[in-house]
């Protein structure tokens, strides 16, 4: 038996030198853990603002805007999203019906109170009607902020449930900042604040 045991060492002797070579690499037990993050797929969040649309917007008596299913649009760079909607525009002051696109971009919010992600900070990019009147379109583009508010600012884009908050809820942590990506958004889980 110890005739074996030394008939080894000369084969596990280069083993043991590369081995100490090499600086120690920290174990999986050792590294630092990331805290936990709730990923939303770009599809789920189309899937939601989807189920607001098509909403209709009147204007002065004059006409009705009906605005279609908003295209999403991930700006990661900005952190932010767009928006771009096609607007319907028809009523009395009209001959005709026409369309329009509406375009805005905007910011989420982590609302706790109901667990869910909402829209805000939201900026009008642009409200176009090509073939309207000059003077119509800007009587349209005096009202387009609120128009941008009414179709998207506060909408829901996603509600956590709440066995998505258990794990992070019995660690400590609650949803903090929110970050838009190019597949969607991740949402980071941060310290409670003490009370």
């Amino acid at each position: 038996m110890r005739r074996r045991f030394f008939l080894l060492i000369p084969a596990l002797l280069p083993l043991a030198q590369q081995a100490s070579a090499q600086p120690a690499q920290p174990g999986a037990e050792d590294a630092p853990q990331a805290p936990p993050n709730y990923k939303v797929s770009a599809a789920q969040l189309q899937s939601a603002v989807a189920q607001r649309f098509p909403l209709r917007y009147p204007l002065a008596g004059l006409m009705n805007l009906d605005v279609q299913v908003p295209q999403l649009r991930l700006l990661p760079a900005l952190n932010r999203l767009s928006a771009e909607m096609v607007v319907n525009a028809a009523g009395p002051a009209l001959q005709r019906s026409h369309q329009g696109t509406l375009e805005v971009e905007f910011a989420l919010r982590y609302e706790a109170t109901d667990r869910t992600v909402r829209a805000h900070q939201l900026r009008l990019v642009r409200l176009q009607f090509p073939s309207l009147q000059p003077g119509v379109v800007e009587l349209i583009n005096t009202y387009g902020q609120q128009l941008a508010e009414q179709t998207l600012l506060e909408v829901v884009l996603h509600r956590l449930r709440p066995q998505d908050l258990a794990l992070p809820d019995s660690m400590g942590l609650q949803p903090g900042n929110i970050t838009v990506t190019n597949e969607g958004l991740t949402i980071a889980f941060v310290p409670k604040a003490l009370s």
